[in-house]
């Protein structure tokens, strides 16, 4: 029976894709419907129709769902695909994270988004899936007796660089999270440790002196102001006070300290309170008592809610799920002969896991104040898109991966493009990583 099972799996995964990616999707997907509408009462509020955020989040669901359906039938190895995955996107989100930079709508004291075709669009999401295809094009093409070239190193570092600078004046949470994810895909791409270390170093290095010239330049717009210079619309970007006082109450656990509630410290408060309600088991779909309350709880603070309806045990089972996805695409890299769908693979998981981590440490306190959506569940029509796209790459990834497992490698080979053949090295790993 269980090589039956195994049979069926096997038939499963070389027509559709793995399975169990596609249980974690589709479980994201209900937990989604269920916990943004009951996430959404201040939106409620202020519109006509009740339904309309939840119309509009199945919507964006439904249009995730159809690029899933769409890319995960297309092989990864397509040349085609990989022009319009790697240099493609990487020109798109560049040109629109230097248009936002400068002439973005600022929310939140931050330039984050700018509007298209009455559509709004935020770059930095994007940017962490367009990091994800290009760090895998640069180590699969650095490959060089199962570790990564230091011409390949230094291409990495500059397109690490190059987003992050781009992405500054959208947060630092999401430099830090795209920094996460290309140590991950450093890591599976072969890189050994010292180099990493090196490489973390200077991303230390070039972060301090930016953050000192940043400083110095205030100092000097403060001494020579002229009566040009828009002072409210300076003070509007700078959040630099705002970052240290929530640098300082997380380090001092003082959010966690019950004190008088406002407008600065209402998230946490309120956040805090929905976790509290919650307790083991929760108090069920739909009767949250904080989202009435809590600003911005469909999004950026949609785990508090999710955990006052499901509990303790929801609020697990959920962790478990992304947690798993990550595992899962660990297994499918093991059994992959080429290191260019491991990278995608485990970049796309990584991408998914570590933003839903941060998102999670936020909203329990682990981490400071910051603003990030939980993958696939948080309100937000970009996030969904570029989260559905990763989850189609996986797929595809899965299927072809499980097409030519039963080939022999000079098949496998001549079905990649020239220069990306390059052995997993995840395969046979030295004796010393640190070399």
């Amino acid at each position: 029976m269980t090589e039956e099972k195994q049979t069926r799996f096997n038939e499963i995964a070389q027509k559709h894709g793995d399975p169990w990616i596609w249980g974690i999707y589709l479980a994201l997907i209900v937990i989604s419907i269920v916990e943004s509408y009951s996430a959404s009462s201040r939106e409620v509020a202020s519109s006509a129709n009740i339904y309309a955020p939840v119309i509009k989040q199945c919507a964006f669901l439904g249009i995730g769902a159809l690029l899933v359906f769409f890319l995960h039938r297309i092989d990864y190895n397509k040349s085609e695909f990989l022009m319009v995955m790697i240099p493609g996107l990487a020109i798109v989100t560049i040109t629109l994270l230097i248009y936002v930079m400068f002439f973005g709508d600022v929310i939140n004291g931050a330039r984050r988004s700018m509007r298209i075709l009455g559509f709004t669009i935020q770059p930095s999401e994007l940017a962490k899936l367009s990091i994800v295809t290009l760090l895998s094009y640069i180590l699969a093409k650095s490959q060089k007796n199962r570790d990564v070239s230091n011409k390949g190193m230094i291409a990495a570092a500059i397109a690490v660089m190059v987003y992050g600078g781009t992405m500054i004046k959208s947060g630092m949470t999401n430099t830090i999270i795209l920094m996460a994810i290309s140590v991950s895909m450093l890591l599976i791409g072969g890189a050994k440790l010292k180099k990493i270390a090196i490489l973390l170093c200077v991303y230390g290095v070039l972060g301090g002196g930016f953050y000192v010239i940043k400083e110095h330049n205030k100092k000097i717009d403060a001494a020579f102001n002229t009566e040009n210079v828009d002072n409210n619309s300076k003070d509007k970007l700078d959040r630099t006070k705002m970052r240290v006082g929530r640098l300082t109450a997380w380090r001092t656990r003082d959010s966690l300290v019950y004190k008088p509630i406002t407008d600065y410290n209402q998230q946490e408060m309120f956040s805090r309170m929905a976790q509290a309600h919650g307790g083991w088991h929760g108090v069920g779909p739909g009767r949250s008592r904080e989202c009435s309350r809590l600003p911005l709880a469909f999004s950026d603070y949609i785990y508090s809610i999710i955990i006052e309806e499901l509990g303790l045990v929801g609020g697990i089972f959920l962790l478990i799920l992304y947690l798993w996805l990550l595992a899962r695409s660990a297994m499918i890299v093991r059994r992959s002969k080429r290191v260019l769908p491991s990278l995608l693979i485990i970049g796309m998981a990584a991408m998914i896991t570590i933003q839903a981590l941060f998102h999670m440490a936020i909203n329990v306190g682990v981490f400071p104040v910051s603003g990030q959506p939980l993958p696939l569940i948080s309100m937000g029509g970009t996030s969904i898109i570029v989260m559905s796209v990763a989850f189609g790459i996986m797929l595809s990834v899965s299927r072809t991966i499980a097409n030519y497992n039963n080939r022999n490698n000079k098949q496998e080979e001549a079905i990649l493009p020239e220069g990306l053949d390059a052995e997993n090295p995840t395969q046979i790993l030295p004796k010393n990583v640190w070399k």
